[in-house]
């Protein structure tokens, strides 16, 4: 969670103007780039404002942008740029969700990530048109799909896996510190816990130096900052889940126990990694816009 205030955040940049209100968040997608020569590229579709996470830090390329009070939406996709597909594509019926959609597919694209893997460590991505109407229409399509489970991963549906609990260990949801076998088959969740059926291609999903899979399980476990002492427990977020409930035809929001939202979570970011590996590898092959 993070409190967006200048009081406490030094530098702002330009997220007023980018998710300037919660409800800009219900609309706005962002392609966050990662970018630099630490990590090798990679592009993540989000609608929250993201970490500067990892070193070498990253860029942000929102569809809208506001003016600070949430007013004033506009395209971040110039009508040039628009009329540049239309041209090239012979197509008025291309919109600028599509070019949007279109870049996001392209940069998940093995072969581009490789051929210009010495530039995308030092520059920004230089975008390529796709040679013919049925390339760019498969990139933008893939493209949607992928924005879509990437941004909603936790409305996913679970990929189902096997839940082997330990004889003689009380049952209980909490995590303190994850972590995957040696043949990354299964992830021993805490003492009475262990998840097995992992599929292989789950980690073919990479993040930067890592897999999604992986960072989740590093990532949530319980951690105390040496300097402040503020426990960091992710356990917490399984007690604070909000519901929308009306009352009098105002809304208002109630906590709602979900003890078992990191074993979910586990298993909808396996599905959505299985998903993202097998819609890049159905994207076209080469082209000599590449």
């Amino acid at each position: 969670f993070l409190y967006f205030d200048e009081v406490l955040n030094h530098r702002q940049g330009l997220w007023p103007r980018i998710f300037p209100t919660v409800e800009t968040e219900e609309e706005n997608h962002v392609i966050w780039l990662k970018v630099g020569g630490d990590w090798p590229m990679f592009a993540l579709a989000v609608n929250k404002i993201p970490d500067l996470l990892p070193q070498g830090g990253s860029q942000c390329f929102p569809f809208y942008t506001y003016d600070e009070d949430g007013s004033n939406r506009r395209e971040n996709i110039t009508d040039w740029a628009l009329a540049q597909f239309r041209r090239q594509y012979q197509d008025d019926t291309i919109n600028k969700w599509d070019i949007f959609h279109y870049v996001y597919g392209l940069l998940h694209h093995p072969q581009y990530r490789e051929r210009y893997q010495a530039n995308l460590k030092r520059d920004l991505p230089h975008i390529p048109l796709a040679p013919q109407s049925s390339d760019f229409r498969a990139f933008a399509t893939a493209g949607a799909r992928l924005a879509k489970i990437h941004v909603d991963y936790e409305q996913m549906p679970a990929h189902s896996l096997n839940i082997v609990e330990t004889p003689g260990k009380p049952l209980t949801w909490r995590v303190e510190k994850m972590r995957l076998s040696k043949d990354k088959q299964s992830v021993h969740y805490n003492e009475f816990l262990t998840l097995e059926g992992i599929p292989e291609k789950a980690f073919a999903y990479q993040l930067g130096n890592r897999s999604a899979l992986e960072w989740v399980v590093d990532q949530y476990r319980v951690k105390v900052d040496k300097r402040s002492g503020i426990v960091n427990d992710p356990n917490c977020l399984a007690r604070e889940i909000l519901t929308e409930k009306f009352c009098n035809n105002d809304k208002i929001f109630c906590a709602k126990a979900d003890e078992q939202y990191i074993v979910n979570l586990l298993q909808k970011v396996i599905a959505v990694s299985v998903e993202t590996v097998e819609i890049v590898e159905g994207l076209p092959g080469r082209f000599t816009g590449l």
